[in-house]
């Protein structure tokens, strides 16, 4: 008789234990689709897919936006003041100039050297600086800005007589420069490859 109750109880939890199991599985879900690993050309392609399909500012939003324009005026600031200085060197704004636009610079403050003139410059400040465009172009973002700033500036000969500019007018400048970074690389600088005026 005992083992008739143990048989009932065995039956019944297995019961509750199906019922339970079901319940599970209608709240839960089961499993469905491809488990497997993604091969590497596969993987590939869907990155590229992704990158096609996700919109350009996306990849450079509005919180980059702000970001890079507080570098650009920085940056802005110090490759005009270093530009501008009487040693007729590229130090300090070295770091930031893509090759065409150093070996321009490079050119022009060698051409100063050789008449034996120099620069004078007050930096005043920037008024504005407005991203104009930006997009990709193969493996790196290029950004265009448009600058406004104001600066006292001049240039003299070796007996410091003002051959252009005012040493004491300040004068409104108008800029539009082109930055680029790579955005493969780990490196997180941005560089000015041109200067449109």
């Amino acid at each position: 008789m005992n083992y008739s109750f143990q048989y009932i109880d065995i039956i019944l939890l297995a019961m509750i234990a199906g019922f339970i199991f079901l319940r599970l599985r209608g709240i839960l879900g089961k499993k469905t689709g491809f488990s497997g690993k993604i091969s590497n050309e596969t993987e590939k392609k869907f990155q590229e897919i992704n990158a096609i399909l996700k919109p350009e500012s996306e990849k450079f939003n509005e919180e980059e936006q702000k970001f890079f324009l507080k570098g650009a005026q920085i940056a802005y600031e110090t490759i005009i003041t270093d530009f501008s200085d009487s040693d007729n060197k590229l130090i300090a704004s070295k770091p930031l100039l893509g090759k065409k636009v150093y070996d321009q610079f490079k050119e022009a403050l060698l051409d100063r050297e050789n008449k034996g003139n120099f620069a004078e410059i007050t930096f005043i400040g920037i008024k504005s600086a407005k991203i104009k465009t930006h997009k990709k172009v193969e493996d790196s973002l290029e950004v265009i800005v448009d600058f406004v700033s104001e600066i006292i500036t001049c240039i003299k000969d070796k007996d410091k007589k003002i051959i252009s500019g005012d040493a004491e007018k300040i004068k409104t400048v108008y800029d539009t420069w082109i930055f680029s970074k790579d955005v493969k690389s780990p490196n997180p600088n941005w560089l000015l490859i041109d200067t449109i005026t």
